[in-house]
C-alpha cells in the first residue's frame, strides 16, 4: 500500500515538475497580456501539461494492475479505481485552481514577472493539492481491499 501512495506521489509531482517549468515560459511569452488573460492562458497550459504526463506515467506504473489472468483487463476493478482516483484528484484540483489562479493574479497585479508569479503560485498550490490528494486517496480509501 505505501508502495502505491509513493508512485501516485511521484507521478504527481513529475507531472507537476514538467508543468512548472512549461507554465513559467508561457506565463513570460504572454507577459504583455492582461494580468487575467495571462493568469488564465498559464493555468490552461499547466493542466494540459500536467494530466498529459500524469495519465502517461499512472498508466506506465498501473497497466499490469489491471490484467487478469488471461490477459484480459479487469474493468470492474479498473472502473472502480479510476473512480475513487477521480475523486481524489476531482477535490485536489478545484482547491489547486483556486488558490493558483488567485496567488497568480495577485502576484502579477503587485508586479512581479510573469514567469516567477507563475512558478511561486504553482508551487504553492502544488502544496496544497498534494495535501488535499493525498487526504482524499486516504478517505475514498483508494489503497485499501487489495487494490
Amino acid at each position: 500500500m505505501l508502495q502505491e501512495y509513493l508512485k501516485l506521489n511521484k507521478n504527481i509531482l513529475i507531472a507537476f515538475a514538467a508543468s512548472i517549468i512549461i507554465s513559467a515560459i508561457i506565463a513570460q511569452i504572454l507577459s504583455d497580456q492582461a494580468d487575467y488573460l495571462n493568469t488564465t492562458y498559464t493555468t490552461i497550459a499547466d493542466y494540459v501539461i500536467y494530466f498529459s504526463v500524469f495519465s502517461g506515467m499512472f498508466y506506465l506504473d498501473n497497466r499490469k494492475k489491471y490484467r487478469t489472468a488471461d490477459g484480459k483487463t479487469d474493468s470492474t476493478k479498473l472502473k472502480h479505481d479510476l473512480k475513487k482516483l477521480i475523486t481524489s484528484l476531482g477535490i485536489a484540483e478545484v482547491v489547486y485552481t483556486i488558490v493558483r489562479w488567485a496567488l497568480q493574479y495577485y502576484l502579477l497585479t503587485i508586479d512581479y514577472d510573469p514567469y516567477l508569479a507563475s512558478i511561486i503560485s504553482q508551487g504553492i498550490s502544488t502544496i496544497v493539492y498534494m495535501i488535499v490528494v493525498n487526504l482524499s486517496v486516504k478517505l475514498t480509501r483508494l489503497y485499501k481491499d487489495g487494490s
